[in-house]
């Protein structure tokens, strides 16, 4: 299950892909937009811009900005920063794979067969939806509620 930090750090991206690219945005401008605590947002951005997301700058004009195009920005990369592993369970992992303790055979464990195939089924999606279309998929949803006369 994705986390509230996997969630919000989703929100501020998508937010962030919605900004004029180079245009610094406050990071309790994202925190109200997006219903976020701002001190959890904090941390959060630091680990996007550790992972090198975002870039950051300190003073007047400062803010948050993308550190590469939304459309290079894969979902399944921002999930993995902030929650760890899509695997729902570790001996299904690719990158933190760990054998369960109770476990006598892999290969026939029914459990780690279908849990692989629903982290092949997870990664599939993310790893191959960018930020850009993440966000497209909210603005097709309010062009359905528009009306123009």
């Amino acid at each position: 299950m994705l986390t509230k930090k996997g969630k919000y750090g989703l929100k501020a991206m998508v937010h962030l892909a919605g900004r004029i690219p180079g245009e610094t945005t406050l990071v309790t401008d994202i925190a109200d937009t997006n219903d976020i605590p701002k001190k959890f947002l904090d941390t959060i951005l630091g680990e996007l811009r550790n992972a090198g997301f975002v870039n950051s700058k300190k003073g007047k004009g400062g803010g948050y900005t993308l550190a590469k195009a939304a459309h290079e920005i894969r979902v399944g990369h921002i999930i993995r920063v902030l929650d760890g592993p899509l695997a729902p369970i570790q001996c299904a992992s690719k990158s933190s794979y760990r054998r369960c303790d109770d476990c006598t055979d892999e290969k026939t464990c029914s459990v780690r067969l279908i849990m692989l195939e629903t982290r092949e089924a997870i990664a599939t999606i993310l790893d191959n939806r960018t930020l850009a279309e993440m966000r497209a998929l909210a603005k097709s949803e309010e062009a359905e509620f528009m009306y123009n006369i």
